[in-house]
């Protein structure tokens, strides 16, 4: 686990003169870069901050091809939009909830038909090739080469490398000349930052390889993997070579013993969709014909899956859910096909699909798919589902640090949201797996801190995440905020099983993203809350990957397996996880609002923080009498191990769950922690690791139900 918790190197910025003279190196090497119009309009904030902490290697090829998107807005359209669409969430305004018409929330930002086209012109004049532009007048897409992209943007675009990783990056804001200018709000394109799936897979900590997967076969109800996560304390002992250094640890148990081969209790666990219907309460709502009938949930993901259809119908035969047919499940690509499948996109896709099914059964599911996880991609994935309207809820599983995207793009993830708002759709979004996101090596490709985004954005509702345990008769015995610390303790049953004098403290592994925005201000509903920055997350639900779910795959597509291998299960988590199921129960929430005349909630996030008592569960730290202990005893004086010290870096942490782990697959064994996320904590009411706490079934849907009618 080597780096888990150790702190990453900076590279130190160039010095202004130096910075300079690779501005003279980039002009020499790539052509001009014409010289900016009295008239030019700068596109503010549109640099990622990440290319500051990054080590600049030069101008990029002059002859390499770039996709631009140009996202335009009528001028000073901003804060009559804002003011708009605020009426529509007031209780108070006669517009509360009369959600707009297509026409209307496109005119309260686009720009006139005759502007479009001198951005049009503008790009074309510079050699750079339009590819579409948004039947509303919302973006222009033009293709070219790097030379003219620096032409016409007045740019450098230089490579830039951030731990082994290495990008193409402007090196300052863009600007456009003449009137072209003044409609621009932000360009995708220049950057090629991606966003990043917030799928986990739980972990070997020894290879750092993810559980592996088992085949599709007849088991008993469809159960694979113990639904029994913890178990009874229990003592463990190790020598070495059965003499010293030598350990006893006592605790709580994680898992089914590794020896285990039935199914349905396969080591060490993860939960099938009944499971966690019961925990959650979902089943009156079922009973009382609440299942997402005639409801859409929207998801959108990058890449997309190959064999997602029949995946998901085979995950349905096995849970006895209703089928997945062309009649109910829509796939569209409205940015072209991918150019090549990816393993962590298609684990990505598969959970999305199968886990808002699973919450919501009878619901219908539109799949949309950009071609790439750039930005341009994926926001244009989003308006294409606002525009046609696909459905009241939009789920997104994805997001990278707020200080990694240009903040002209982070704006524009947040008119797309205000503009799903104005036709009462939700735009949900993950809150990320790297708690605080602090760069300690975690997160690959992470340059700087902060909270996730598109999370952050005040317009969205931010989805964050929980580690849940089942008592013996699958009901709900106690649920923490996501976040893991692992300690080993002894090696491999080959070698033995020796203790390791000390204990190995490795640390933070992952857990649900929170904290306060860097750029965004708080949204009128968090004014209760402290700072002045908007929080993270709003809600949330079941994430954490060693309490995951089962989900179905390809075994080629998700798993590396050879070739006809065929669909196989494994367990998985992560704020992915979460979002979807949370965009599930906003679909019920939004059928039994239908039935009195709402056609749509709108965004989630300005109901939750109103609702009722006990339509959240507040969620907690929670902490154990038998947290795992032990004894190291060598030629000198025992040293005693507490849970504490045990459980290292805690933080802020003061109560968690830990236990006994024995891994499957290295067979070594460790000390796993449950409720600690970095820096972040729970605690009564809103907190930065779980928002307001996690959806309590019926009394939920009830109490956003009447918080829509006020």
């Amino acid at each position: 686990m080597t780096g888990l918790n150790g702190c990453r190197a900076r590279i130190r910025p160039p010095h202004a003169r130096h910075r300079a003279l690779l501005l003279i190196a980039a002009v020499a090497l790539t052509g001009t870069i014409a010289a900016r119009s009295a008239s030019a309009r700068t596109i503010a904030n549109n640099t990622p901050a990440a290319i500051r902490q990054s080590q600049d290697l030069g101008p990029a090829a002059a002859s390499g091809s770039m996709t631009v998107t140009l996202w335009l807005q009528a001028p000073n359209a901003d804060a009559a939009a804002e003011l708009a669409v605020r009426q529509l969430y007031d209780s108070a305004s006669p517009q509360y909830h009369h959600w707009m018409n297509a026409t209307a929330a496109a005119a309260l930002l686009a720009p006139p038909a005759a502007q479009v086209r001198q951005v049009q012109k503008y790009l074309q004049a510079h050699n750079l090739r339009v590819v579409s532009t948004d039947a509303n007048g919302l973006y222009v897409r033009a293709q070219g080469s790097v030379a003219d992209v620096q032409d016409a943007m007045h740019v450098a675009i230089h490579e830039f490398k951030s731990h082994g990783r290495i990008f193409r990056s402007n090196t300052a804001d863009p600007a456009i000349d003449g009137p072209a200018g003044s409609v621009v709000a932000a360009i995708g394109g220049l950057s090629e930052r991606h966003m990043h799936t917030y799928s986990v897979r739980a972990l070997d900590p020894d290879t750092g390889h993810p559980f592996a997967p088992v085949p599709v076969a007849s088991g008993p109800a469809g159960f694979f993997f113990s639904a029994q996560c913890f178990r009874a304390p229990e003592q463990q002992s190790f020598t070495t070579n059965g003499g010293l250094p030598s350990a006893s640890y006592f605790g709580n148990r994680y898992g089914a013993d590794i020896a285990n081969q039935t199914l349905g209790t396969l080591p060490p666990c993860g939960y099938q969709p009944s499971d966690v219907q019961a925990a959650y309460g979902l089943s009156a709502l079922y009973a009382s014909g609440l299942d997402g009938s005639g409801q859409t949930i929207v998801i959108i993901d990058a890449i997309g899956s190959p064999t997602i259809a029949a995946d998901a119908e085979v995950f349905s035969q096995v849970y006895g859910l209703p089928d997945l047919t062309p009649a109910n499940f829509q796939v569209y690509y409205p940015g072209g096909a991918p150019p090549a499948a990816d393993p962590g996109w298609a684990t990505e896709t598969s959970l999305d699909v199968e886990w808002a099914h699973s919450i919501a059964p009878n619901a219908r599911i539109a799949l949309v798919i950009a071609p790439t996880p750039s930005d341009s991609d994926l926001q244009t994935a989003i308006l294409f589902a606002i525009q046609q309207h696909l459905g009241n809820v939009i789920s997104n599983s994805y997001g990278e640090a707020e200080s990694d995207s240009p903040a002209s793009l982070l704006r524009q993830y947040n008119l797309l949201a205000r503009y799903a708002a104005a036709r009462g759709i939700s735009v949900n979004f993950s809150s990320g797996d790297d708690g605080d996101s602090n760069p300690s090596g975690v997160t690959a490709g992470l340059v700087l801190p902060g909270v996730s985004a598109p999370a952050d954005a005040p317009w969205a509702t931010a989805v964050g995440g929980t580690s849940l345990a089942l008592d013996a008769s699958g009901k709900l015995a106690f649920q923490t905020a996501w976040g893991n610390n692992i300690t080993k303790l002894a090696g491999p049953l080959n070698a033995g099983s020796p203790p390791l004098d000390p204990a190995l403290n490795e640390g933070f592994l992952f857990g649900s993203g929170g904290g306060t925005s860097g750029f965004f201000a708080k949204p009128d509903f968090q004014d209760r809350l402290q700072g002045p920055g908007r929080h993270v997350p709003d809600v949330s639900w079941l994430a954490d990957p060693y309490t995951g779910v089962e989900f179905v795959c390809d075994g080629t597509s998700c798993f590396g397996a050879p070739p006809g291998t065929g669909p196989e299960v494994g367990t998985v988590g992560g704020t992915s996880l979460a979002c979807p199921m949370f965009s599930g129960i906003w679909a019920i929430a939004g059928q039994a609002a239908s039935g009195r005349g709402d056609d749509g909630l709108g965004q989630a996030a300005r109901l939750l923080y109103g609702l009722a008592r006990g339509a959240l569960t507040d969620i907690v730290q929670v902490g154990s009498g038998t947290d795992v202990r032990g004894v190291i005893k060598t030629t000198g004086q025992p040293v005693f191990e507490s849970p504490q010290s045990l459980a290292q870096p805690l933080d802020n942490t003061r109560r968690f769950y830990s236990a006994l782990y024995n891994s499957p697959y290295s067979t070594s064994w460790f000390a796993l922690m449950f409720g600690t996320d970095s820096s972040l904590t729970a605690g009564p009411g809103w907190d930065d690791a779980t928002g307001l706490g996690t959806p309590n079934g019926q009394v939920f849907v009830r109490a956003v139900v009447a918080a829509a009618q006020r």
